[in-house]
């Protein structure tokens, strides 16, 4: 059987690449870019440096930066509604996760129409949007090379996950150096995503040959660095590594899909407003100790890759091994339980079946190695707390 593996036309890893975004928007006959932003990365003044490479390059670009963290239906609505009522050819998204999915949506609406639900799995998005410069600030989401993005509707509280080659970036410039400014909270969230994603892609079932080869290389750099990113946020070498393991994690899983982490994680950042990467934190290693007995080979395979178990461990010793890990780097990098993080405790047990249910809506349980009932999830959600 084969795999059909979709990636960015265009990659460009290393310091300085995200100086490029004029070359290759002039290479793509692009001449009028709208770039989809926070207001931090403003702040920082990443967009006016990019503005000045854009100029050299003779493209000239207006600025949308009303993006959130967490991306709803109503804080794209005003980019859509840019695109719509401008000559865009392109775009480019320029930060952390949160940017770029919104960037992917609005590119998508912003040429279409329609209202985000529309887009929701199970239809997959296979019509082109306007062409997305994806250019992160973060070592962990993977979007600028992954096929999803995920919208929450706040009329509901549901993180919508949406999916296809539409989504995909046209070129993604991974530039470290960009990284170097993250604050330690940021870079703890974000790492710890990244990792989530290269292990949920190697333990997936949809999981390929392919996948495999880039979710282990991604472990190989982020298990190392995570701590050193944390502690020092100067440490290049760190911030290079984790910035490449990030993208190699967001090509596994966009090519093998994420499991159940990323499923029960989705329902406590849209009702909670938990960051995406803390939520995939809080979670790991107790769903991964769920998911152990299903697939002991796999996950002591992510450990040796870790670093945390060698080639003469047996599996058994080497999941004791990897559970060490996890709970040890959540403690390193204070992730907090959801009772720590302040969620209300009577809101969040009544809550319970619910976001069990969106949970498994989602499908990415169904990748599980071990694929849980609505009540296995719930009480995991019982012992996290």
């Amino acid at each position: 059987m084969s795999t059909q593996i979709i990636l960015p036309r265009i990659l460009q890893v290393g310091d300085g690449a995200s100086q490029e975004a004029g070359n290759i928007l002039n290479s793509l006959d692009c001449k009028r870019p709208l770039i989809v932003t926070d207001g931090m990365m403003v702040q920082l003044g990443y967009v006016a440096r990019l503005q000045q490479s854009l100029e050299a390059a003779s493209i000239t670009a207006d600025i949308f930066q009303d993006t959130v963290p967490e991306p709803t239906v109503s804080s794209i609505q005003a980019g859509v509604d840019k695109v719509r009522d401008g000559n865009y050819d392109s775009i480019i998204a320029i930060g952390g996760g949160s940017p770029i999915d919104s960037a992917k949506a609005i590119a998508i609406l912003g040429k279409y129409g329609g209202v985000m639900r529309d887009y929701k799995f199970p239809r997959v998005v296979n019509e082109s949007g306007l062409p997305i410069i994806a250019i992160p600030t973060t070592a962990g989401t993977g979007s600028e090379c992954t096929k999803v993005t995920i919208i929450t509707d706040e009329t509901n509280d549901e993180k919508m996950l949406c999916v296809g080659i539409g989504f995909m970036p046209t070129a993604a410039l991974v530039d470290y150096s960009l990284t170097l400014s993250l604050p330690p909270r940021t870079t703890a969230d974000t790492g710890i995503d990244a990792l989530t994603h290269a292990m949920e892609a190697y333990v997936s079932k949809k999981a390929s040959l392919y996948s495999d080869s880039q979710a282990i290389a991604a472990m190989k750099l982020l298990a190392p660095n995570l701590r050193k990113a944390f502690q020092d946020g100067s440490d290049q070498k760190a911030r290079e590594e984790m910035m490449l393991g990030a993208t190699l994690a967001g090509v596994a899983f966009s090519n093998a899909s994420v499991a159940l982490v990323h499923g029960m994680s989705r329902p406590i950042g849209a009702f909670y407003h938990v960051p995406h990467g803390l939520s995939n934190a809080m979670l790991l290693p107790m769903v991964t100790e769920y998911s152990i007995p299903a697939a002991p080979e796999r996950y002591a395979d992510c450990a040796r890759a870790m670093g945390v178990a060698n080639e003469g461990d047996s599996d058994q010793t080497a999941n004791s091994k990897l559970m060490a890990e996890l709970y040890a780097i959540n403690k390193e990098l204070q992730v907090p339980t959801p009772e720590q993080f302040g969620i209300d405790r009577d809101h969040f047990f009544n809550n319970l079946q619910v976001m069990a249910e969106q949970a498994l809506a989602s499908g990415s349980p169904g990748n599980n190695p071990r694929v849980p009932s609505a009540d296995e999830i719930i009480e995991i959600y019982r012992k996290l707390w």
